[in-house]
């Protein structure tokens, strides 16, 4: 048994080492990033300033998540604690004089009301994110839903 098995690692890992060779010939294969090397740091990314603290930021379209008006920078949230809950609880919100956590985050995925907050929405980041006045990215025609856009 030991024999074969260095004899399938031994051909896994020469077909691994070819791989690289046969691709690099051509096939007409390339990257999205066309033949430019990963290491120019021209395009290093540039690092924005947070704001501490800003007005609540109005929602583009129905059912969108709000966004976070505040840095999160340090903020814990793990299985046994979760930083946002200090403010955004109902039990602390008013105190705080922030925005309270909405009921659809007391129900599990089946709709059963909940007394906690559902385990799929306790790690509050992987839905609201902090926001900076940024330029896009990517140049697009985007307007928010007529229906929920700020009227002035």
């Amino acid at each position: 048994m030991r024999k074969s098995f260095v004899i399938g690692v031994s051909l896994l890992v020469g077909s691994l080492a070819g791989m690289p060779v046969a691709m690099s010939q051509g096939d007409g294969i390339t990257s999205l990033r066309g033949h430019n090397a990963l290491d120019n740091a021209s395009d290093s990314p540039v690092a924005k300033n947070w704001q501490r603290d800003r007005a609540p930021i109005e929602r583009d379209y129905v059912q969108q998540p709000p966004l976070i008006p505040h840095t999160i920078k340090g903020y814990m949230i793990n299985v046994k604690f979760n930083k946002c809950l200090t403010c955004h609880s109902w039990a602390n919100y008013k105190e705080a004089g922030a925005t309270k956590i909405s009921q659809t985050h007391f129900s599990d995925r089946d709709g059963s009301v909940l007394a906690n907050i559902a385990p799929r929405r306790y790690f509050c980041n992987q839905c609201h994110v902090p926001q900076v006045d940024a330029k896009p990215l990517v140049e697009n025609t985007f307007e928010a839903v007529t229906s929920i856009r700020h009227q002035q």
